[in-house]
């Protein structure tokens, strides 16, 4: 879950994966017959034979034993190319698309088997090379690269909006995040749903070609019987009609097809998007677009979903380019028969004619709703409070002439309702059919998106990704780690010594106090409002307490008013540190970290515990005022 290596590599094993995984969904691997009843568990011994044929490219690709995973990989990935390339020379035909049909279906796994080929060669020379000591071994860390880049602009100061330097396709198609990669999980579940639309696609062109074939043959054969026989009247009326359908169907059909390979491709490609758009906003601490039963998802659910999303997810692609197309094929029907043929034949004056009858009707219905917004917005509404509101208040005026005006709308209402409910039903089914493949949004109403496992699938697998791989969060827990070996090696390196008496100076300890309550008053200067949850060594009577509120809130003030706003995050323990910073101490601050001018450092020492006095809170806003910035001073 975690491991982003080899991320493509992964991808294109799956991608020679992805023929013998689109034979599952067919029968044709079955050679006896089984009772309905079994087919459940042939389904699965099919599953597992798949898994067990392929899997050592995952396996060569994720051993420890670089050498021998690389040497065996490179046997195996021949081994499978021979294999191919020998079934697609000696049997390259098909009963579709002629004498290249293997070919046409294979290349793509052709292709993922010579990537492996080439990464497998790959790590055998970086092995070799890092065996004779020519190149140096990765080590592996709990924090990956980019994820340490994220943390560190968090906690830059932000700068100009990213918006107004980026380019239209950034704010409008998609904004590159070189601080964010997606897991294998993604990309390879993004391979196979690519692959196995082109395979889809071919078989949808195929098929389709081969049942409208059979049509023309059906109408040849009306056609004769038409002409042999003598009271056929209906037959030759019909022909024409047939012959119209069949050639309009076609085009059609061949049409949507495209577009449904379109939709479905930059589906596959919008889930990405929204995998990361997701992701960040729960990284943020924002689940308002999430609904309320999943902002805290089952522990089980949630790891359950990890092992469901990339089948579901190919399998709602797949299955959603064929609703899709199916949708997009009868409006293309009505489109053709409602306006390209009355222009073809003529009758451009009727169809314009119909067309502007349906449209004035629409027009006239969203009139009279317009109408009734624009009524109650001019007589029954009062008056703005202020002339600098935008708009009316939500209050009622002129009540008696809006009981009338309510009384005699309310028949109108009643008729235009039903035909709403009418358009209401045809939207909703419409956009549940046009976005069936979405896994990462819902088709289900408000309150019944438990009833779409899809969807649940979705949220409980981006939990678990959040849960695991938060960049703070991990960013924490290496900094935890390191923190932890760097005091184990001193501490041993000490015990190495100690017969020379190496212990820590003096000075040492001072400074390592200094930084600290200089982190303090850092921190504090940044964040007043935290000088509230501070532990009070004073007395905490409610008047001290009130004073502390005061004396926070005028910081705060003086702070915003400055355009210098507060970090919202804080080390727990800085923030929980009640140490004073002494003029002693404070000389131990290097230089790069201190604030301001050397004559403002040997001011009166800041006696940051307990309540803050007013002197303490003028000596803060005159670090602010006449000091560094203090986000040019970077704390250890």
């Amino acid at each position: 879950m975690e491991n982003l290596s080899n991320r493509w590599s992964y991808g294109f094993a799956f991608g020679a994966v992805s023929s013998s995984v689109l034979l599952l969904f067919s029968e044709q691997y079955m050679t006896f017959n089984i009772p309905p009843w079994a087919k459940a568990f042939v389904y699965l011994v099919g599953a597992l034979e798949v898994g067990l044929a392929y899997f050592p490219f995952f396996a060569c690709l994720s051993t420890p034993c670089r050498e021998f995973g690389a040497v065996l990989g490179i046997l195996y990935s021949l081994t499978w190319i021979i294999i191919t390339m020998w079934d697609t020379v000696m049997c390259p035909a098909g009963k579709i698309l002629g004498s290249h049909q293997k070919l046409v279906y294979q290349w793509p796994t052709i292709l993922s088997l010579v990537f492996l080929l080439g990464r497998f060669t790959y790590m055998l020379v970086k092995a070799v090379r890092i065996r004779l000591q020519l190149e140096t071994e990765d080590q592996e860390q709990l924090i990956q690269c980019h994820q340490a880049k994220h943390v560190q602009r968090l906690l830059r100061r932000s700068l100009i909006d990213r918006k107004l330097e980026a380019s239209w396709f950034q704010r409008r198609v998609y904004d590159w995040d070189p601080h964010f990669k997606f897991p294998n999980r993604m990309i390879c579940t993004s391979v196979i749903s690519l692959i196995g639309l082109y395979t889809m696609t071919l078989a949808d062109y195929s098929l389709s070609d081969y049942a409208f074939d059979r049509l023309d043959v059906l109408k040849d054969q009306l056609k004769k019987l038409a002409l042999s026989c003598n009271e056929t009247e209906m037959f030759v009326a019909m022909i024409p009609q047939i012959e119209e359908f069949a050639n309009v169907a076609r085009k059609s059909w061949l049409a949507t097809t495209i577009f449904a390979s379109l939709t479905s491709v930059s589906y596959t490609f919008h889930v990405l998007a929204c995998y990361r758009k997701h992701l960040k906003r729960l990284w943020a601490g924002e689940k308002g677009f999430l609904p309320e039963k999943f902002h805290n998802p089952n522990s089980a659910v949630s790891v359950a979903a990890i092992t469901r999303y990339s089948g579901w997810q190919i399998a709602f692609t797949l299955w959603g380019f064929l609703i899709v197309h199916f949708v997009q094929f009868i409006f293309a029907l009505l489109f053709v028969y409602g306006v390209v043929l009355p222009i073809q034949n003529g009758r451009v004056l009727e169809m314009l004619t119909n067309m502007g009858t349906i449209l004035l009707t629409i027009g006239i219905v969203i009139g009279l709703v317009i109408l009734q917004v624009v009524l109650v917005q001019v007589f029954f509404l009062q008056d703005k409070i202020s002339p600098s509101d935008r708009k009316k208040p939500l209050a009622l005026n002129n009540r008696k002439a809006f009981h009338n005006f309510n009384y005699f709308f309310f028949f109108y209402n009643v008729v235009m309702g039903l035909s709403n409910c009418i358009l209401r039903l045809l939207t909703s089914c419409m956009v549940g059919t046009w976005l069936v493949s979405r896994i990462d949004r819902t088709i289900m109403p408000r309150g019944y998106e438990s009833m779409d496992p899809g969807y649940s699938t979705w949220i409980g697998m981006i939990f678990a990704d959040h849960y695991h791989n938060n960049p703070v969060m991990v960013c924490f827990c290496h900094l935890l780690l390191s923190n932890t070996l760097a005091r184990q090696l001193r501490t041993t390196e000490a015990a190495s010594y100690s017969t020379f008496n190496n212990t820590s100076s003096p000075d040492s300890v001072c400074g390592s106090r200094a930084r600290r309550r200089w982190m303090l008053l850092y921190t504090l200067m940044k964040n007043p409002r935290l000088i509230l949850l501070r532990k009070n060594r004073t007395s905490s009577s409610p008047t001290d307490h009130q004073d502390t509120v005061v004396q926070a809130w005028l910081l705060a003030s003086q702070t915003e008013q400055m355009g210098q706003a507060p970090e919202t995050t804080a080390t727990a323990a800085t923030v929980t540190s009640d140490q004073t910073m002494t003029n002693g101490e404070a000389s131990d601050v290097p230089a790069s970290a201190r604030p301001c001018s050397s004559a403002l450092w040997l001011e009166p020492a800041l006696h940051l515990h307990g309540t803050p006095t007013a002197a303490e809170l003028q000596h803060l806003w005159r670090l602010q005022r006449w000091g560094r910035h203090p986000e040019d001073v970077q704390p250890a």
